[in-house]
């Protein structure tokens, strides 16, 4: 009697196309386990995701603005959920893998550090080697979450969380096959990152007053559309319509579509991402950072995992940590460490 599970797997094989990815056909996991009765493994590893101590700390790490005041800002959380709701549309209409895109798209920025990319920048130069949130996402998942076991996930999940990465000035697609994810599943995640991020971006910097509607570059906005909705439907049905025309052998844009978008990009990194009014309160995440990197490797047994001390030495340790932290865990630690308390005497009587 078949299972659940092998039930889906079965209609996968009917229903996906032939270009697509299957559970089924997985190159496995990096821990042999037992398969689930009910869920194939793409669905398995995206609710280890989810339920994961990393994804839920999203919430509290900035995408563009530090603790936006207002409650309709993005977060890296938010943001990550619009880049799945994105992924999950291409996927659906080209008859990918749905939940392996979905899984990737929801795992691609678990390394992220506190104050977004400005904290990224300070901890690659604290860091002897460097860091990268992708290889720090791709860690969290396989070392540093279940408690130093990882989430065992499947070989797609890892490689599409590891490629998904393309930096200030990478294009998303028409990469060296060599870097870019092995399934078109990661590889739509890498396209659907750029979609959701190029377009909520501006939408709460008009918010936060950085920008106005008629700053933005009239010749993407002509060729994109005038609103964010306007955008990403147009982005997105040029992938599909590239792809297809493709015969589905990778992810493809238009040059028109791509010229446009890499174009609203680098708009958004001179008017937003290094503007002196938006990025104001990140230049104090140097000095955060740089004072909590050096506090907690002169006392590794009260802040870091022994374990990885031991295993990997203080500097691993001390970037775990630091990666891991939320914007206000980062400043509330600050605090602690390094900003004197009032002394509050004794209270009596006639003290009042």
């Amino acid at each position: 009697m078949s299972t659940i599970r092998e039930a889906l797997e079965q209609r996968e094989r009917e229903i996906l196309a032939p270009q697509a990815a299957r559970s089924a056909e997985s190159r496995g996991r990096q821990r042999p386990e037992p398969e689930d009765d009910v869920r194939p493994a793409f669905q398995h590893d995206r609710d280890r995701i989810v339920h994961s101590k990393a994804f839920r700390r999203l919430k509290h790490k900035t995408q563009v603005f530090f603790a936006p005041a207002g409650d309709h800002y993005r977060t890296r959380l938010t943001h990550t959920l619009e880049v799945s709701q994105v992924a999950r549309t291409v996927a659906k209409v080209l008859r990918l893998h749905e939940e392996l895109t979905e899984s990737i798209a929801l795992g691609h920025d678990l390394g992220h550090t506190p104050f977004g990319h400005a904290g990224e920048r300070v901890l690659a130069a604290l860091i002897p080697g460097g860091f990268n949130h992708y290889e720090q996402s791709l860690r969290i998942v396989d070392v540093l979450e279940g408690d130093g076991r990882g989430l065992n996930l499947t070989w797609e999940v890892r490689d599409g969380i590891a490629r998904h990465s393309k930096g200030k000035d990478g294009s998303p697609v028409g990469i060296d096959p060599a870097k870019r994810a092995s399934t078109l599943e990661g590889q739509i995640m890498r396209v659907a990152d750029l979609i959701a991020y190029v377009n909520h971006d501006i939408d709460d910097a008009v918010r936060a007053g950085v920008l106005r509607d008629e700053d933005l570059p009239a010749g993407p906005i002509a060729a994109l559309g005038p609103t964010s909705s306007a955008r990403i439907a147009r982005m997105v049905k040029d992938v599909v319509a590239e792809t297809t025309a493709g015969g589905l052998s990778e992810i493809r844009m238009s040059d028109e579509v791509l010229r446009a978008t890499l174009a609203l990009r680098s708009f958004l990194f001179e008017a937003v991402y290094e503007n002196d009014r938006a990025t104001s309160e990140f230049r104090k995440a140097s000095g955060i950072l740089g004072g909590l990197w050096e506090k907690v490797r002169e006392r590794p047994a009260e802040f870091l995992d022994t374990r990885i001390v031991e295993a990997e030495g203080l500097d691993a340790a001390a970037r775990d940590f630091l990666a891991g932290m939320t914007d206000r865990y980062a400043v509330g630690l600050f605090e602690q460490l390094f900003i004197p308390k009032p002394w509050i005497g004794p209270v009596s009587w006639n003290q009042l």
